[in-house]
């Protein structure tokens, strides 16, 4: 991954995490690794946990954020939220997996940063 990617991986969940804390969520972890990958946010409100995945796409060439949850992605998501969950002991957990789209033009301006609950199911 290029630095450039990855400083835009990193500003785009610093956006996520701000719009998340002004809506509620306690941020629990950032960036949050196993052998298995990682999550890129793990928030809390109301007493249920969300596994953010957090999306960041300058234009549209990629496709939109949403486009980058495959459906193996998904699972992987899934994988990543229940190995967390066992890992703390978290086992009655009413728990989520999350999207947040930031999406930039081609010049760097944040043109959205939508918050989809409940993005994936299994």
């Amino acid at each position: 991954m290029s630095n450039a990617r990855k400083k835009l991986g990193a500003w785009g969940e610093e956006v996520a995490k701000t719009q998340l804390e002004a809506n509620g969520f306690k941020i629990i972890n950032q960036n949050w690794r196993c052998r298995l990958g990682e999550i890129d946010i793990i928030a809390e409100k109301d007493k249920a946990v969300s596994f953010v995945e957090v999306k960041t796409r300058r234009g549209r060439s990629a496709g939109s954020p949403e486009e980058a949850i495959t459906p193996r992605k998904a699972q992987k998501l899934i994988q990543l939220a229940l190995t967390w969950i066992g890992e703390n002991g978290r086992d009655d957990l009413d728990w989520q997996i999350d999207l947040v789209a930031v999406e930039l033009d081609t010049k760097g301006k944040l043109l959205r940063c939508d918050h989809f609950e409940n993005f994936v199911t299994g």
